[in-house]
């Protein structure tokens, strides 16, 4: 007699959808400022060119109890704040129109390729005369910046859109803008996140580069100052502290993903 019983298969239809082991990342972290330690602490590693993890540790610790860290990292943030709201939310606006409309893209898509390779770094001095050395200046700088890539990523992301998907919305006789709200944008969402990662790491760039210029406080006039003294522990604890920042904007990216398309899994 064959067997009849019900077997369990497991299911198969997760796709490629990768699991987070973040204890992974945490232990390279730890692993490769151990080795730092050891190295400096045995002299293999000179140092001339890498300050021991310790002594920068100690730095934070100076820089945090003597609320110089709060005096830098304050205005770093809201600078960074300010300038990529106007330069993402403007480039996800301009990017939407130039997907969704020929006439736009004929017009914008060429001055957008044809701005988008200027280092942004190169045209701080005429920020400045433009904005002035003010803060204006280095919040034009961090928007425009980030502006470009964003839009770059945005249209990019709406021309992936299935269409398969567009021409059911059409077929079921949705209107335009429906189809719009309901199915590109949803559609366009991931593409723009991915985009979303890139533009702010490149506003982080541009805002150390416009605090070395013109600016008091700030993780930027911090390194500099740091890097004019030859200051190894402060200039690593400085850059340490630009990396934290570009880990932080990620995780938060990442969160708003695993909120806004739990529909993908």
């Amino acid at each position: 007699m064959p067997d009849t019983s019900e077997k369990i298969i497991a299911f198969r239809g997760g796709g490629f959808a990768p699991k987070p082991q973040r204890w992974i990342g945490v232990a390279v972290f730890v692993f490769l400022i151990a080795i730092a330690e050891w190295g400096t602490q045995t002299g293999w590693i000179s140092a001339l060119t890498l300050p021991k993890p310790s002594d920068v540790f100690d730095t934070f610790h100076h820089l945090s109890s003597s609320g110089l860290l709060y005096q830098h990292l304050v205005p770093s943030l809201s600078r960074l704040a300010v300038g990529a709201f106007f330069g993402v939310s403007l480039g996800i606006t301009v990017g939407v129109l130039i997907g969704l409309f020929s006439h736009i893209r004929s017009s914008l898509v060429p001055l957008v390729a044809a701005i988008f390779p200027i280092p942004k770094i190169a045209l701080l001095p005429l920020f400045v005369i433009w904005f002035g050395i003010g803060e204006g200046s280095k919040y034009a700088l961090i928007a425009f910046g980030t502006f470009t890539p964003t839009v770059v990523a945005t249209y990019g992301a709406v021309d992936n859109v299935d269409r398969t998907l567009i021409r059911m919305g059409q077929s079921f006789d949705l209107s335009w803008w429906s189809i719009v709200r309901k199915i590109v944008l949803p559609g366009a969402l991931p593409g723009i996140l991915s985009g979303l990662r890139i533009s702010l790491a490149i506003a982080i760039i541009l805002l150390v580069a416009a605090e070395m210029l013109g600016a008091e406080y700030g993780i930027g006039a911090y390194i500099l100052e740091a890097g004019s003294l030859y200051d190894l522990e402060r200039l690593f604890a400085g850059v340490v502290l630009l990396s934290l920042l570009g880990v932080i904007v990620s995780a938060v990216i990442s969160l708003i993903e695993r909120h806004v398309l739990e529909w993908r899994t």
